[in-house]
């Protein structure tokens, strides 16, 4: 699954991530950034989701466009024992776009266009 942080330079977005557990059981998960660009992109709720029987849990993964080349990473999910029960490791490909860019400022000046 890839998890794609479209906008403009210097946008903040942020994604949701939508966990379901579908079993009897509660899962627990701890979320991981790693690859080439994982430093600029954060989880601003922390790094550990707990997803009760039969619910839904949200991890929300926050990204800053600082570059317009594309920024790459893998959020992984491990999940960690609950009552002996162990859930499966989850991994997501997150990916950045620039769609925009609009200026941080003007500034105006003159100068000669050509000097002997």
């Amino acid at each position: 699954n890839t998890i794609e942080f479209a906008g403009g330079l210097h946008a903040t977005i942020v994604k949701q991530v939508r966990l379901k557990n579908p079993s009897n059981n509660t899962l627990s998960y701890t979320a991981l950034l790693v690859g080439r660009d994982a430093h600029d992109f954060s989880l601003p709720k922390g790094n550990s989701v707990t997803i009760p029987a039969m619910r839904q849990g949200f991890v929300n993964v926050e990204f800053t466009i600082r570059f317009l080349h594309p920024a790459e990473a893998v959020l992984l999910l491990i999940s960690n024992k609950v009552d002996g029960i162990d859930g499966a490791t989850l991994t997501f490909s997150l990916k950045s776009e620039v769609k925009s860019i609009e200026p941080l400022g003007m500034i105006k000046c003159r100068s000669p266009c050509y000097e002997l």
